[in-house]
């Protein structure tokens, strides 16, 4: 691959993704960038040129921290920094990997010196590298929720932390934070999508002129990396002037306060949690002011500071579609875009002016709060009449004609609090919220000898295995001889997330409409359940002839919500396909990721026609599962004063429970009157 980074003025189109960079270049105080979009969409292509823009900087020679020689971190490891030389280098892109480790991250302490020795050994991490600079996090969405956490804190805090066994390290940390993701991969929480200053949508454009040119550039690119760029060079060098001018005028750009206000007026609303989004707006406002070399912030500086910092933020469950309603984003502005000593206009002496006067100040027609009436509400489109998570603002996904005979796609019904379903035994999967496991979080459990390079020392474990030969080894005065052999770890148990593969029954004794309606808001509710504890999702369908998979295991909760909202139903019931199908995605899911355990739910009365031996051919599959001790759960959809109990048959074929919805529901609404029972008694104490 050629050395020559890709030019930025060379990339076709993506205007808000380019903005959305370039203000972060100019005040790295907004926060960062978090690009969404497909594959494909030239996003780590941008990421990467944008560090070549970026004016270079001065560092005192030999700090492995880049010190700015002109404000020297005095907490600097390398420090203290007097009376040392400088020199200029580049800004560092440091692109973070998808598997990383925590240490790798902060950096390492070396223990065994620390401890054996006395030295305090650091080896600095990747955060270190980045200060001063660019750090890009591909697929941040497929990064543990841990590692997560720590970047985006010490962004916010422009600070690393290192903290093991008494020995602290602390070093600047301040860098243009970038990540890019796939929301069909899974989405981030919204705590974390809350710490990204602003967001940008992608999609490759269906303009057949516009892809040809990217195609025609990228060619060209791949045959002369040197002459590609030297044909943009001069466009480059006007950017990255540009950004300095900026930067320069940055500290000059006056935030009014008709448009503080507006901001506060359009944040509040939107309903936007906290005050963060103001704060990144405000931030968002001045630097558009400065990008265009103006020293007052203006409307329309508002109106893209909230295009860019306020979609992410808006999203109330994980089915909310992210996005802001643009007329209500005008209005709000001309709500608000008169300063409040101006006078509001002519009126009869009583509050009440005018019918044609227009929107006041407050919002109502001709007046205040006081005035003559309350305002009209704005006309709009009608909400959907169903949803995928119960609210009238998600709309409804397309729906699929049914086949002829059978019965139309049924509306979910609204999702509610789910009892907590848990793979047994200990896991070593990825660290999330369902079922017990050997985690880098967690409490302590135990001790064991290090597995390659010691991270978590378990102390006690360490001085009860060193201490019966300390005689052997010469020991004097209080001095306590340790050897490697002596070093334990700790082991941590935490919670894991799943894979949870749903297998639908979507034949026609589901298809009654008020029945199907509430078995999709039960799976909804599971589904919401599997997002809130980060677990992976697979969906199978069957009905008719076989089974299908509508869901290959994903971590995006959002298409399987959509593909249980468009899910038809009718025909005859292939239970024992169905299951058959759930045995070989699960079989293949585990080469793919075999530290994830898998939690199977089947959903379905327990019926089983389209043959003879319907029926004892699905209990021979479900025969697999309890077989190879895979954790299921039956939820019994059986309805009506006739009950054949085979789906708690089925279950016990299994080898796992089964579950009405009356049950599932109930159980919610128990669990939650148990926990604030208990929360009011511990408040009482």
């Amino acid at each position: 691959m050629s050395d020559v980074r890709y030019p930025f003025t060379a990339v076709v189109g993506m205007a808000d993704l380019r903005l959305g960079l370039l203000l972060n270049a100019v005040s790295p105080a907004v926060g960062g960038v978090l690009v969404r979009g497909e594959k494909g969409t030239a996003k780590s292509t941008m990421v990467r040129a944008l560090a070549g823009l970026l004016p270079s900087i001065a560092t005192v020679d030999g700090c492995r921290f880049a010190c700015d020689p002109a404000a020297a971190d005095p907490q600097c490891p390398d420090g203290p920094h007097v009376g040392t030389s400088a020199s200029e280098r580049p800004s560092q892109l440091v692109e973070l990997p998808v598997g990383v480790a925590e240490d790798r991250i902060v950096g390492s302490l070396d223990l065994e010196r620390a401890l054996a020795e006395g030295v305090k050994a650091y080896e600095p991490g990747l955060l270190a590298k980045a200060h001063r600079g660019v750090l890009y996090i591909d697929e941040v969405n497929l990064l543990q929720d841990h590692v997560v956490d720590l970047l985006l804190d010490a962004a916010a805090m422009g600070r690393s932390y290192v903290e093991r066994e008494g020995v602290s390290v602390r070093h600047a940390a301040r860098f243009l934070l970038v990540g890019t993701m796939n929301p069909e991969e899974g989405e981030l929480r919204p705590q974390l999508l809350d710490r990204f200053g602003l967001t940008v949508e992608i999609a490759a454009t269906r303009d057949p002129a516009e892809r040809a040119e990217v195609v025609r550039r990228r060619l060209a690119y791949d045959a002369d990396p040197v002459s590609f760029a030297a044909r943009f060079a001069a466009e480059e060098r006007e950017l990255a002037e540009r950004i300095t001018t900026a930067r320069e005028l940055l500290s000059k750009v006056e935030l009014t306060d008709v448009a503080l206000r507006q901001i506060t007026a359009v944040c509040a609303a939107f309903e936007v949690d906290g005050l963060r989004a103001d704060i990144v707006m405000a931030r968002t406002a001045v630097a558009l002011a400065a990008w265009d070399g103006r020293t007052e912030v203006l409307e329309e500086d508002v109106r893209k500071a909230a295009q860019l910092a306020l979609p992410h933020r808006r999203r109330r469950n994980p089915f909310d579609a992210p996005g802001l309603d643009e007329e209500q984003l005008d209005r709000t502005l001309e709500e608000h875009a008169q300063s409040e000593e101006e006078p509001e206009g002519e009126g009869d002496g009583d509050g009440n002016g005018p019918e044609d006067d227009g929107p006041g100040p407050d919002g109502g027609p001709g007046g205040g709060p006081d005035g003559g009436g309350a305002p009209e509400p704005a006309d709009g489109p009608e909400a959907p009449e169903a949803s995928v998570s119960g609210t009238p603002e998600q709309p409804v996904p397309a729906q699929h004609p049914a086949p002829a005979r059978e019965s139309a796609p049924v509306a979910a019904g609204d999702p509610y609090r789910t009892r907590l379903f848990t793979v047994h035994g200990t896991g070593r999967g990825a660290q999330g919220r369902r079922s017990p496991a050997e985690t880098d979080g967690g409490h302590t459990v135990r001790s064991r000898r290090p597995r390659g390079t010691l991270s978590r020392l378990h102390l006690t474990a360490t001085l009860q295995a060193a201490a019966p030969h300390q005689v052997a080894r010469g020991r004097s005065g209080r001095a306590l001889v340790l050897q490697k052999d002596d070093f334990r770890e700790q082991v941590r148990q935490g919670r894991e997330s799943n894979l949870v593969l749903f297998v639908v029954d979507a034949s026609g004794s589901m298809a009654a409409r008020q029945r199907m309606t509430a078995v999709k808001g039960a799976v909804l509710s599971l589904l919401m359940d599997a997002y809130q504890r980060r677990d992976k999702i697979g969906m199978i369908t069957f009905r008719g002839a076989g089974a299908e998979l509508a869901l290959p295991p994903t971590s995006s909760v959002e298409v399987g919500a959509a593909r249980l909202e468009s899910l038809p139903t009718g025909g005859r019931t292939p239970l024992a396909a169905g299951l058959l199908r759930a045995h070989e995605v699960l079989r293949v899911e585990r080469l793919r990721d075999p530290s994830r355990r898998p939690l199977v739910v089947v959903v379905t009365d327990g019926r089983a026609t389209g043959g003879r031996d319907a029926l004892a051919q699905s209990q021979r599959a479900a025969e697999l599962f309890a077989a190879q001790g895979v954790a299921s759960v039956v939820l019994d959809c059986e309805s009506g004063p006739v009950r054949l109990g085979l789906a708690r048959t089925l279950a016990g074929r299994l080898g796992g429970t089964a579950v009405t919805l009356d049950e599932l529901r109930a159980e919610g609404v128990a669990s939650l009157v148990r926990e604030n029972r208990a929360s009011s008694m511990r408040k009482a104490a």
